[in-house]
């Protein structure tokens, strides 16, 4: 990949362009943790936000829960080295996380906005380290060629949705909506209805 996640990238599509905007991050804080407590029964402990950027989501997530234990990764030198300390970011590659297994696993994965700039290659090679990663809810945020989705297009990768569900679904992860994936390790508990 030659894109380069610096501050004015950062600046351009977060600040200027604003990109969802806080109370839509907000919202979707929420969702993701309504979905994994949902699905675990009981509130959530650890969250583990890969391709985290900034650590944008970690804020409201402390809101939410202030006891929670966070930790992001992403492959912007910048966003490390501004915010790796006050945030617990880390740089890696997705990747990576072929071999990468920083924690135990979580209640809540995020990776939002991530997979569909990612050459098939590295995704391929990363997605295996996010089922074993997840132990409860995976908020994975990603956007296909049937979607009409407006912002950063370059490397955006135009692939169907059934090539995101089918990778997925191989790894025993099961789609429960909204960007919801249910873990390998909880799957076999929703009811029928409960898997789109």
């Amino acid at each position: 990949m030659s894109k380069t996640y610096d501050q004015a990238y950062f600046d351009r599509w977060y600040r200027r362009e604003g990109i969802g905007g806080a109370a839509r991050l907000a919202r979707k804080v929420a969702l993701a943790v309504a979905m994994a407590e949902y699905h675990l029964e009981r509130p959530i402990q650890s969250v583990l936000d890969v391709g985290c950027g900034e650590g944008a989501w970690r804020a409201p997530l402390m809101k939410l829960r202030p006891r929670l234990q966070y930790i992001g990764f992403d492959n912007s030198e910048y966003a490390v080295r501004r915010y790796g300390r006050s945030r617990n970011i880390h740089y890696a590659r997705f990747g990576d996380f072929e071999y990468l297994r920083p924690c135990p696993p979580v209640d809540l994965l995020i990776c939002s906005d991530v997979l569909h700039y990612l050459p098939t290659r590295e995704l391929n090679r990363g997605l295996p380290g996010l089922a074993d990663l997840c132990g409860g809810v995976a908020f994975i945020e990603m956007f296909a060629k049937e979607d009409a989705a407006i912002g950063d297009e370059d490397e955006f990768q135009s692939r169907p949705a059934r090539f995101y569900r089918e990778r997925l679904g191989k790894l025993g992860f099961a789609q429960i909506g909204s960007h919801g994936w249910l873990s390998p390790r909880i799957a076999h508990h929703a009811t029928a209805l409960e898997r789109s």
